[in-house]
């Protein structure tokens, strides 16, 4: 059993933590302040191939394996979460399903600008009465003198409103049975399609530097064409996209966990209480080494879900604990670190602040933590 990351994996996450630090830190503050998309950022990012790194070259690619891209939103989400989740809902829900299931003009026509970073997409799946219950589609689609005819809303979708949006892929119900699941096809959406109307973003607690809007769906009318795969297999390929999201997630998770760890020691070794730095005192050093194994026990466990997606096994299990351990070791993280700063870990002139109210969503987000529990429940026979 070997741990050690290969040479091109090693390459990528000193890359990836060297723009954290240079690039992402130093804005992060601000962006969080005044919410605005971080355009440069994200373009920056598609310049070193960061938005397509698991995509073969042939596609716009960089051809990196999805380990490697495990680590690079691990280290993108330690400099801000914001940007690591821009990054990860456009390369995991958004870009990656054109890739297993588009057929060779829809790659070539929309994976390409995608991968290359020249384009940011957005996957549509929640909506208003469909959350944990993703199978409770209520958007519409029929098909009618060749188009698709598209009545519905989504809620809460990542890079749905950018300058940068090409479109969005929805789920949408396209044959009403009377006994068993309704059957529900992947429809692409380019922007622009009259119908498609983009909300104005939420007010958010956190990532408020990510884009995040509401989209409706009025008579929209897309060409037959645009489903993405066979169809009736949208339920299925978002399950099969989610798994792999997942563990993304969890990387992202890390990340976050990582970096309020790195802020709570380099605290707890400046600030002077009684005579001597308060890492000094056992209640913060527990504090500490308790935050560094409960991230890197998570930290591996993503690292085993993504070598089992690698090799082609199965990881549903896997990804679920995965990103349910590491979206809840952030948010202990993130608790343990405003508490080890007092008082300033209570200001918004401290990044704990900012990690704190960013964390809770990690446990909502590409599946509730009891929706990850059911999961592991159902997988161990119960």
């Amino acid at each position: 059993m070997d741990f050690t990351l290969n040479d091109e994996q090693q390459a990528i996450r000193a890359t990836c933590r060297e723009f954290a630090e240079q690039e992402i830190k130093p804005l992060a503050e601000e962006m969080d302040r005044t919410g605005e998309f971080p355009y440069e950022l994200v373009r920056k990012m598609g310049a070193l191939g960061l938005l397509g790194l698991p995509f073969p070259e042939e596609y716009g690619g960089a051809g990196a394996d999805f380990l490697s891209y495990c680590l690079a939103i691990e280290e993108i989400s330690r400099g801000d979460v914001s940007v690591g989740i821009t990054m990860e809902a456009h390369t995991s829900l958004s870009a990656s399903p054109f890739y297993f299931f588009g057929n060779e003009a829809q790659k070539e026509h929309y994976l390409v600008p995608l991968a290359s970073g020249r384009q940011l997409w957005a996957f549509g799946l929640t909506e208003p009465g469909a959350g944990s219950d993703s199978g409770g589609t209520q958007t519409r689609a029929v098909l009618r003198d060749g188009s698709w005819h598209i009545n519905g809303s989504k809620s809460f979708i990542t890079n749905a409103g950018t300058e940068m949006t090409g479109g969005v892929t929805i789920t949408a119900v396209t044959d009403e049975r009377q006994r068993g699941h309704n059957e529900i096809t992947n429809i692409i959406v380019p922007k622009g399609t009259p119908g498609y109307i983009i909300g104005n973003p939420y007010k958010k607690m956190g990532w408020k530097a990510s884009d995040t809007r509401p989209l409706t769906f009025e008579d929209c009318m897309v060409p037959e064409e645009n489903i993405l795969g066979r169809r009736g297999d949208g339920f299925r390929q978002f399950m099969q996209i989610l798994d792999a999201g997942r563990v993304a997630i969890a990387a992202l998770s890390v990340g976050l966990a990582q970096a309020c760890l790195d802020e709570a020691l380099a605290y707890a070794k400046e600030r002077v209480q009684f005579g001597k730095p308060i890492s000094k005192f056992q209640a913060i050093q527990f504090k500490l080494a308790d935050m560094d194994t409960e991230i890197e026990l998570a930290r591996l466990m993503y690292y085993k879900a993504a070598w089992l997606h690698m090799e082609g096994r199965p990881y549903t299990r896997e990804a679920s604990i995965a990103k349910l351990f590491a979206s809840e070791t952030a948010k202990r993280a993130a608790d343990q670190a405003v508490q080890i700063h007092g008082g300033y870990g209570f200001m918004d002139e401290y990044p704990v602040s900012r990690y704190w109210r960013s964390v809770k969503i990690n446990e909502i987000g590409e599946g509730t933590s009891e929706v990850q529990r059911m999961l592991i429940a159902k997988l161990l026979g119960c």
